[in-house]
């Protein structure tokens, strides 16, 4: 009896030590357990049956020995996870959510607008544009014409006067290139500007044509034009030699030339300014004569020269000798001049060339004349000389504008002298600073304030008196 009792009392605690070894091997054991618990609580939360509570204190009491502090904490935490989404079953909180709008969804309208079929063959509405493509072909044209038109005038002046030119001159259609052919043709400055230089002849330096024709090319200066008509011009300028001409200042230009040529040309404005009524040299009343010595005006203006100013009045548009010529009146920038500007002698045709009502051959044969005026006054200025009255007058004058601008530009020159005599002291001292040697740097300096003590000092005036 005592064997079995002990037989027993082994067994029990054998049970016992092979349960803890399974809970020992098993770390996770008394998770499972948990969870079969919670799965249990929650399956069965509403109605428990005594039997399942029975077990499960059983269960409870059983494994209250195994649990340890970290269980309990680990447990606590999933109790605050679970009361993190308790808002989510707040039914205040979702007030309105499951409710759904019963409107239906609808697309936006899109309003085609109506284009008529015929808007492409509408043309009032690109009146601006046609009345701008219109102009421009009208410009291009007038463009192309215009140009043909003064290159037609030119060539054909050259053509006619070409035989004269090279009897009076050597050296006619000079361009600087030295080799020449017989395909000598003006030069063309712009489209209405042509030029022609010539030289080799006795008395003068050479002979500069040019051919200001009117912008024929230009569609604004045609219309300019109509308002305020102009004429194609030759220009002649003969450079006069030193020795070929005496000292003297005239023109004869017609009125309204005359008042721009006074108004515009220094010589003209300082020598000659008065305006003289031109039937007294017995030429057409429509011409202003300015004449700084009279006897000159009146050797030049002989029978020759007044008759072909009396029988083409329309082609003489200005007759101008000088032989102070320096251009037209310094401008206000250039009036602070410190000497008198160069001269030259030279003789200035202004030739009419008027088209209107006749052919350009005809008009070109009828403007010949007016170069053969311009070869004999060039002879003629040539030989004249002024009487011995007529020189002293003509230098008196001279020497009176020089006097007058000395006058004028003391001031200026008294400044420019002083500022001249300062940059070389400037100068000098930098060269003496720049060279080592303290002594003579000294003597300069003692030299220095000398001079300048001496010009501070004031101007007195030293009296000779003579000894008894």
């Amino acid at each position: 009896m005592q064997l079995y009792k002990i037989f027993l009392v082994f067994l029990i605690f054998g049970c016992a030590f092979a349960n803890f070894d399974d809970l020992a091997d098993n770390e996770f054991a008394e998770f499972e357990d948990f969870e079969e618990e919670s799965e249990t609580v929650l399956l069965n939360e509403d109605e428990p049956s005594d039997k399942e509570s029975q077990s499960n204190d059983f269960i409870d009491d059983k494994d209250e020995a195994f649990i340890s502090d970290e269980d309990v904490d680990e447990a606590i935490v999933d109790d605050d996870v679970d009361s993190e989404f308790e808002h989510f079953q707040d039914v205040e909180e979702f007030e309105g959510f499951d409710e759904k709008d019963d409107k239906p969804v609808t697309e936006p309208k899109i309003t085609i607008a109506k284009v008529p079929i015929n808007f492409r063959q509408n043309w009032d509405s690109y009146y601006l544009e046609i009345l701008m493509v219109f102009g421009l072909m009208i410009y291009f044209m007038n463009f192309a014409l215009g140009r043909s038109k003064n290159t037609q005038i030119a060539n054909l002046w050259f053509q006619t006067h070409r035989q004269l030119l090279e009897e009076n001159f050597a050296l006619v259609g000079d361009d600087g290139n030295l080799d020449r052919n017989e395909n000598v043709n003006l030069l063309k400055e712009s489209e209405n500007v042509f030029t022609l230089w010539c030289s080799g002849r006795t008395c003068c330096e050479g002979m500069l044509v040019e051919l200001k024709l009117i912008k024929r090319q230009d569609l604004v200066a045609i219309i300019s034009g109509m308002m305020r008509p102009t004429l194609d011009q030759l220009h002649i300028t003969i450079k006069m030699n030193k020795d070929d001409m005496d000292s003297f200042v005239m023109a004869v230009a017609a009125k309204k030339t005359a008042a721009n040529l006074v108004k515009d040309l220094a010589d003209i404005s300082v020598y000659c300014p008065e305006r003289k009524l031109g039937e007294k040299f017995n030429i057409p009343a429509s011409f202003s004569v300015m004449s700084e010595i009279g006897e000159a005006t009146s050797a030049i203006l002989d029978s020759k020269v007044t008759a072909i100013l009396n029988k083409y009045p329309e082609y003489i548009d200005y007759i101008h000798f000088s032989d102070q010529y320096s251009g037209h009146k310094p401008t206000e920038d250039t009036s602070t001049a410190l000497k008198l500007p160069d001269t030259e002698k030279v003789l200035m045709f202004g030739i009419n060339i008027p088209i209107k009502g006749v052919s350009l051959e005809e008009a070109m044969i009828r403007i010949k004349p007016m170069l053969n005026m311009v070869f004999y006054c060039m002879d003629k200025v040539k030989r004249y000389r002024l009487s011995k009255e007529g020189k002293v007058k003509a230098d008196k004058n001279r020497q009176k504008v020089e006097e007058a601008f000395l006058k004028s530009t003391h001031h200026a020159r008294t400044e420019a002298a002083a500022a001249r005599r300062e940059e070389k002291r400037r100068m000098e001292k930098e060269k003496i600073m720049s060279e080592e040697d303290p002594e003579k740097q000294r003597r300069w300096e003692i030299k220095e304030e000398k001079r300048q003590a001496k010009k501070r000092a004031p101007k007195m005036k030293q009296l000779k008196v003579k000894a008894l």
